[in-house]
């Protein structure tokens, strides 16, 4: 089975790289201190200080196969200021529902997806609905209250 591409921006795949980096080097000795430090207060069958380290020691790991495996099979979307005819990852769409006020969102991968600063998961269903449209289209999104529509009113 072939490995899926994780969509990132330049900037999302060297933030990657980046907590990936800290993770090898400062995390993991972190982690290994602090267990050698509980392993050394001894009575490791009441120790919670040594399985809270063990537990810390499980996520970072953790951690690191996952951006591993995203950097692995990073693929780069490369932002344009040009206009775009259609919405596709990389994309800065601004959209309008209803008469409320317009919002304008990045069309990222879910490795970089972050709502709160706009920047959305081509995978979302936002983004899902977004994808191949063209200023003027009317983009549909099932939500729990029902069916959103949005109409596109821009595209960089």
């Amino acid at each position: 089975m072939t490995e899926q591409p994780t969509f990132v921006t330049r900037e999302g795949y060297q933030k990657l790289q980046a907590e990936l980096d800290y993770l090898r080097t400062t995390r993991r000795r972190e982690v290994a201190e602090r267990l050698h430090e509980a392993l050394a207060e001894g009575d490791i069958l009441e120790n919670a200080e040594l399985e809270d380290a063990r537990n810390e020691q499980a996520f970072v790991e953790g951690r690191i196969l996952a951006l591993e495996k995203m950097v692995g099979t990073a693929v780069i979307i490369e932002a344009s200021d040009e206009p775009r005819d259609t919405v596709s990852l990389g994309s800065e769409v601004t959209i309008v529902e209803g008469s409320e006020p317009p919002e304008t969102y990045v069309i990222v991968g879910s490795a970089e997806a972050d709502p709160a600063t706009g920047h959305i998961s081509n995978e979302s269903p936002l983004g899902r609905a977004l994808i191949g449209k063209r200023v003027g289209d009317i983009a549909n999104v099932h939500a729990p209250d029902g069916v959103l529509t949005f109409t596109i009113i821009g595209i960089r």
